[in-house]
Formats: structure tokens, sequence, C-alpha cells
């Protein structure tokens, strides 16, 4: 049975966490690694306004496998749509080659959520209790 939450006392449901830009924007990497893993580990769905870095979803991604463990955490399944690359970088940006990171990014833990669909428009994920 699903713990708990104070938001959700039959533990019934699914808790989102819906981070804006504004947010993420002040944290350095790796304290935005945590806030994304800590709100994971506790069962949570992370849905992030603007992206990670590929570097910063590369260490993500590097972070997992580190904390991943049979009995407890079975790592993230994570799923990005970018927003319309030419609106969202200037000039120079697409000259030195460099990646936007607007875009909507889905995280949660790999047992409760599924992709069943994506393309360039739409995520379609089934989420599960746990």
């Amino acid at each position: 049975m699903p713990e708990a939450t104070p938001t959700d006392p039959d533990g019934d449901g699914v808790q989102i966490d819906l981070i804006s830009g504004a947010r993420m924007e002040d944290l350095a990497s790796m304290e935005k690694i945590r806030l994304i893993l800590d709100g994971v580990r506790d069962g949570n769905i992370v849905i992030l306004e603007e992206g990670l870095s590929p570097d910063e979803e590369s260490k993500l991604i590097e972070v997992t496998m580190t904390e991943i463990s049979p009995d407890e955490f079975n790592g993230i399944e994570i799923e990005t749509y970018p927003r319309s690359e030419t609106a969202d970088r200037s000039f120079l940006d697409r000259l030195m080659g460099r990646e936007s990171t607007k875009k909507l990014t889905v995280i949660g833990p790999a047992n409760q959520i599924q992709t069943l669909h994506k393309d360039e428009n739409l995520i379609s994920a089934l989420v599960s209790r746990k």
C-alpha cells in the first residue's frame, strides 16, 4: 500500500511537483539534481518547466545510477520535449552550437511511470501507484 502524505492521508494519489524555471535558475547543478532526486525518491512525479542542460541531464543519470538499490529505489524515467528550437535560441546560440534548456521535462520513479507515446508536441505517460 502506498505511503500516506500530509496532503493525501489515504495514500491513494500520486503527487506531482511542478517546478518553475524561476525556482531552478538560482540553483547550482547539484542542487537541481538533489531537488529532483529527493522528490522522485519520495515517489513523486517531477515536472520541470524548463529542462536541464545536457550536462545536468547526464549528471542526473550518473547520480541516479549510484543510488539505485533493489529494495528501495529502482531509478528514474525521464522524458523531455523541446520547444521550437529557432524560437528559443538566439542566432549566436545556434552558431555556437549551444543547446536550449527551454523544454518541458517529466521525471518519475521508474517503477511508477511508463511512457506510452512521445512526439515533438506530446508526451503521454501512464502513472501508477507504487
